[in-house]
């Protein structure tokens, strides 16, 4: 019997929040995974010119975020790959590196509705299992509706269990439901703008790291409302 597999959850964490680590916390339990790294987007193709944290900083609130967590980690491995940071890619990176090794690819419900617009997103499964855990409400059902219309695209068939279906290779495909946690890190970049408390959403040792980047911050996500420039546009979250 082989070892369990690795998550792999990535992400822009533009920071990282109390809602990505509970859930990967969740989703590797429920799975019984062995490990699992946070993997930030270098250059995230959805977030061209967007409000955007330097990489070195959100890798260093990654770590932050998950130390002390057993079995959880960091992989910057983005930083060394040229271009834009495509999941597609980073699974057949680590494929390279650690042949033998078994990845889960973990995502929330969101992603998962968009995964046709992503480069080769529905050929993921063919590249680690894929963990989908709830979020901002939507469960089950919305999964079995998405995997119903484009299950066939996915080579992914269903089993007796209405949140396991089949994938290439032995692989699965599985619902995780977890504690419903509404944080989101645009909310967080807004609370900052507006100069109100973040306390809570991201852990105390992130809190720390972001106000001691206060000029990383405002260069990032743009300047406190407060300290806006009279007759110009404030910068919302996208």
């Amino acid at each position: 019997m082989g070892l369990p597999p690795t998550g792999i959850f990535g992400g822009t964490f533009n920071p990282v929040h109390v809602g990505h680590v509970r859930a990967a916390i969740e989703v590797a339990e429920a799975l019984g995974l062995g490990a699992v790294e946070f993997v930030p987007a270098a250059r995230p193709p959805h977030k061209c010119g967007g409000p955007l944290l330097d990489f070195a900083l959100r890798l260093r609130l990654c770590r932050l975020a998950v130390a002390g967590i057993p079995g959880f980690s960091v992989n910057a491995m983005e930083a060394e790959r040229p271009g834009p940071s495509y999941t597609c890619e980073t699974l057949a990176a680590l494929a390279g590196v650690r042949p033998g090794e078994d990845f889960c690819f973990i995502m929330g419900m969101g992603d998962l509705l968009h995964l046709g617009q992503w480069k080769e997103g529905f050929g993921l499964g063919r590249q680690a299992h894929l963990a989908v855990h709830a979020r901002e409400g939507l469960g089950l059902a919305a999964f079995t509706a998405f995997l119903a219309a484009n299950g066939p695209a996915m080579d992914a068939t269903p089993t007796s269990d209405p949140a396991v279906w089949s994938l290439p290779g032995g692989r699965r495909l599985t619902f995780v439901p977890i504690a419903r946690l509404d944080v989101s890190a645009s909310d967080i970049r807004e609370r900052w703008r507006q100069q109100k408390r973040i306390h809570g959403l991201v852990s105390e040792a992130v809190l720390r790291e972001l106000k001691n980047h206060a000029d990383a911050l405002e260069a990032g996500w743009g300047r406190p409302e407060s300290e806006a420039i009279p007759g110009t546009p404030s910068c919302k979250a996208t």
